[in-house]
């Protein structure tokens, strides 16, 4: 006759095969970000449009006026930043 093994002298992961969640493990609460999912979208996309539009302005316009371009990217790459630093902190962390 084959004796069954005590569950504790059991090599590996107790839960194997269990869908019960456990309460001890739970995700990082990450703080929120000064944008919404939206604001952060539309943010990425003028980003972008800016970053293409000033190589291009500058090849098809003979002044400087695709350093404005590129100076709206740069202050949107800030903003994005600023804004994943920010949802990157705990949500209990407070600034100093």
């Amino acid at each position: 006759m084959v004796e069954k093994a005590d569950s504790s002298a059991r090599i590996g992961r107790s839960g194997d095969g269990k869908r019960v969640s456990s309460r001890k493990n739970f995700g990082m609460h990450q703080g929120s970000g000064i944008l919404s999912t939206r604001q952060r979208r539309l943010a990425w996309l003028g980003f972008l449009l800016a970053a293409l539009q000033a190589p291009v302005s500058a090849w098809l316009v003979s002044d400087d006026s695709w350093l404005f371009s590129l100076c709206v990217a740069l202050m949107v790459a800030t903003v994005i930043i600023a804004d994943d630093a920010a949802r990157r902190r705990p949500a209990n962390a407070t600034g100093d």
